[in-house]
């Protein structure tokens, strides 16, 4: 695009502009896309248990959101198409849900699990399981920078690992990831 019709000189014009046609379409290719998502605005941890299920990311997120809600656990987000499920906190002692933060108690056993199942190969999902506690409560930071991971040792890791196990046997994992 010009400010000026080709072959004729603009008058009283000291500076022209000129957009190439590739800019501009880039520009409007942004635009139309909107990275509007429901997951968090932050990656899982890294040191997050990672597990590779024969199954598209949607069926896994279903199956996921089944399985927390049959282990009497409450659901807080839930997105099939960005394959995230984000459990409420909850109590492994008292096997109660949180809905705010004056209800939690005992912030050691107090848990929150994160699943993330992102497209991996054709036909397969990676799944990121985040089960995560607060060892503190600090209302000048972010609930993220208080969160640690759970060792293998704790119930809430426990319970992120037996659900899994029973997506494992309900999607089957890929023979290459079963030495693993």
């Amino acid at each position: 695009m010009r400010n000026v019709r080709v072959g004729k000189v603009a008058r009283g014009l000291s500076l022209q502009f000129r957009t190439p046609h590739s800019a501009l379409r880039i520009c409007l290719l942004l635009a139309s896309c909107t990275p509007i998502t429901t997951r968090p605005p932050f990656f899982p941890d890294r040191r997050a248990p990672v597990v590779t299920l024969n199954a598209r990311p949607e069926p896994v997120t279903l199956g996921i959101d089944s399985l927390v809600r049959a282990e009497s656990l409450e659901v807080a987000h839930l997105n099939v198409r960005d394959g995230y499920v984000e459990t409420a906190w909850y109590d492994t002692k008292t096997h109660r849900s949180a809905h705010h933060e004056r209800e939690i108690h005992d912030l050691d056993a107090t848990v929150k699990l994160r699943f993330w199942a992102d497209p991996w190969v054709p036909g397969q999902t990676r799944l990121t399981v985040e089960p995560v506690y607060r060892p503190r409560y600090d209302p000048s930071k972010t609930e993220r920078d208080l969160e640690v991971i759970l060792s293998k040792d704790d119930e809430g890791y426990k319970i992120a690992m037996s659900l899994v196990e029973k997506l494992k046997k309900r999607f089957g994992v890929p023979k290459a990831a079963q030495g693993s």
